[in-house]
């Protein structure tokens, strides 16, 4: 099932994008365990988390992306300028893009997945992602994997706690932020893991890895 109309998106129970993703986070085991908390035993998914269980999958949730960016930013950093072109093949992003296609995210779907507003930085429709991830230099990256993670962050604990409980419509669908949180952050996960691996490729080596 798609949430995303108007651009190649992760599915609810898959990843539509070709290359291979890393492990999801241990976030993912977070939110499970707050939605068993907030609700009664029947019907589990049928439920919506109440106020206390909502501020705490966005905490985790927060707090798991403050360390995805960590990492995409010493990533980011180790690719040499000249490697921001590379690209695995043919009608594949390349490093700057890949990278470029993250701070997207930031500004427009992690937002949205909360029901924050996206950035006017990109307006809708595909045509817009692809302008904006074509200016995909080593500076353009660095600037926008930050401005996109600080609109990303500051829209979403700007919103009220009434604002994030039960439903609403996300994604083209009644959902809560407990389905929206896990979708997002296994997309940017896979994002880091595609990453990581045009890294490897091309000899460098991610600078946490030991």
């Amino acid at each position: 099932m798609k949430v995303r109309p108007d651009r190649a998106s992760p599915t609810v129970v898959g990843l539509s994008h070709p290359e291979t993703g890393m492990r999801k986070s241990s976030i993912l085991v977070a939110m499970h365990v707050a939605l068993a908390v907030s609700i009664a035993a029947p019907k589990l998914a049928a439920q919506a988390p109440d106020r206390a269980s909502a501020i705490e999958v966005r905490k985790r949730f927060v707090d798991d992306l403050d360390s995805l960016q960590a990492k995409m930013l010493q990533l980011a950093n180790a690719f040499p300028e000249d490697k921001y072109a590379w690209r695995p093949g043919a009608g594949v992003r390349s490093v700057g893009e890949a990278f470029m296609h993250v701070a997207s995210e930031y500004y427009v779907f992690t937002p949205m997945a909360y029901g924050a507003a996206r950035s006017p930085v990109i307006p809708p429709g595909p045509e817009s992602f692809k302008k904006f991830e074509a200016s995909s230099t080593k500076a353009d990256v660095l600037k926008n994997l930050n401005d996109g993670f600080a609109y990303m962050r500051t829209n979403l604990m700007a919103l009220p706690p009434e604002r994030i409980t039960g439903t609403q419509k996300l994604f083209g669908g009644e959902r809560t932020i407990i389905e929206t949180s896990t979708i997002m952050t296994a997309d940017l996960h896979e994002h880091l893991g595609q990453l990581i691996a045009y890294a490897r490729v091309n000899g460098i080596k991610p600078p946490w890895s030991k």
